[in-house]
């Protein structure tokens, strides 16, 4: 009965499984339980012991000392093989099988030594009251977030292995904020109002995005985001004056949606819900942007890249050698990294792979160098407007983290 488990058990009784039924409703009051389990263990050992002393005592009657010793020697081999190892291994690796059959029996047992247990039941809870024990407000058996993802690791062929992913995946979100998964600010496309008309136009015309951020000059003076299924409106509008144009542009744009950057990305997915939204504008402190957020990054956290594979060999961002190193770009987030090659890279500073490494030197580099990253060898192989455009990794053999001196 203690080695069920208990959440298993409870879907089962919700099934309407009658000796789940059975047996939740007697583990729902585990001290009648228990007592009613220990009054009828010890009754039998009791009596067993005593038909036992007399058994000897009437074969040796002129050896007491050697019938006490028979008696105390056999008793205690037959008790402890055939009433408590065995069958107690048998219902514990069974449980299921032991319990289910067992319930009906327990529950007569229970009406019949209702009042004894009660009894015993009674003088073993004031006890318990004496320590400050209360068995009315047992701890419930919730799980948490830890408990519940080792639980989803060790289910086995149970689940499928993507499931199982996706189910760690919105584990992890609450760990993870919406500075993890932006689009940083040098890589949003957005729609400048003082470019030349023919270049907005050209853009409309030709822009992969479903949504873009419109704004004048610098993107921090945004003035809304245009959903691009209003684009033939301002196409069917090029003989008109520029005037014209960028003010269709403006007056189809929606107000824009702000979040801050440490916003952890469970809760932004909660408020792009609330909000009716699918894209946000990510500021920092001081209310400069900092890049973009959509609702399909923070799924794609979830069940994965819809449009590209995360395997290394398509992975965009990462590029296999012959020589077994890999080239990575220098704008890909660390976690991608890490998920596509089953790496260990930092998270817990910055997001880039460029960062990571100008982090590690302290400085921008002006030439290309090599430095050592925990296990990771990188040999930067690019540096353009002052980041790291591309760099070589490769594991070190061998590698053992210095001893603290």
């Amino acid at each position: 009965m203690m080695s069920l488990n208990r959440y298993r058990l409870r879907h089962m009784a919700k099934n309407k499984h009658k000796g789940a039924m059975r047996a939740a409703a007697l583990m729902d009051k585990p001290d009648r339980l228990i007592g009613t389990i220990l009054t009828g263990n010890n009754l039998v050992n009791f009596a067993a012991a005593a038909l036992a002393t007399i058994i000897s005592q009437r074969l040796w009657p002129d050896n007491p000392d050697l019938a006490v010793l028979v008696n105390t020697v056999l008793f205690t081999l037959v008790v402890l093989i055939f009433a408590e190892l065995t069958p107690k291994t048998l219902a514990a690796l069974r449980p299921e099988k032991i319990a289910f059959p067992a319930a009906p029996v327990l529950q007569f047992l229970q009406w019949a030594l209702y009042p004894f247990v009660w009894f015993v039941n009674t003088i073993a809870n004031a006890l318990l009251r004496l320590i400050r024990v209360d068995v009315n407000n047992a701890v419930p058996d919730n799980l948490s977030t830890e408990e519940l993802r080792s639980v989803v690791r060790e289910a086995g062929g149970m689940i499928p292995k993507r499931h199982k992913l996706m189910l760690l995946s919105i584990l992890d979100l609450e760990h993870m904020t919406v500075n993890d998964i932006m689009i940083p600010r040098n890589e949003v496309i957005g729609i400048d109002l003082d470019d030349e008309v023919d270049d907005i136009l050209q853009q409309l015309r030709t822009t992969q995005h479903t949504r873009l951020p419109v704004y004048r000059n610098d993107i921090n003076d945004v003035i809304g985001v245009l959903h691009t299924r209003n684009v033939s409106r301002f196409l069917t509008m090029a003989e008109n004056s520029k005037d014209s144009i960028r003010q269709g542009i403006e007056q189809h744009c929606r107000e824009p949606y702000f979040i801050p950057e440490s916003t952890p990305l469970h809760t932004q997915l909660f408020n792009f819900q609330k909000n009716q939204r699918r894209i946000a504008l990510v500021v920092d402190e001081y209310g400069d942007i900092q890049g973009i957020c959509t609702l399909e990054d923070i799924l794609e956290e979830i069940v994965g890249e819809f449009t590209t594979d995360v395997s290394t060999s398509n992975s965009p961002d990462v590029h296999p050698q012959e020589d077994g190193s890999y080239i990575v770009d220098g704008t890909a987030f660390i976690r991608d990294v890490n998920k596509a090659l089953v790496w260990d890279l930092p998270t817990d500073g910055p997001k880039s792979i460029s960062g990571l490494i100008v982090e590690s030197l302290e400085h921008i580099p002006d030439a290309p160098v090599c430095l050592l990253i925990g296990q990771y060898r990188v040999e930067i192989m690019q540096i353009k407007d002052n980041m790291v455009r591309t760099a070589k990794f490769s594991l070190v053999p061998g590698y053992e983290p210095l001893s603290d001196l």
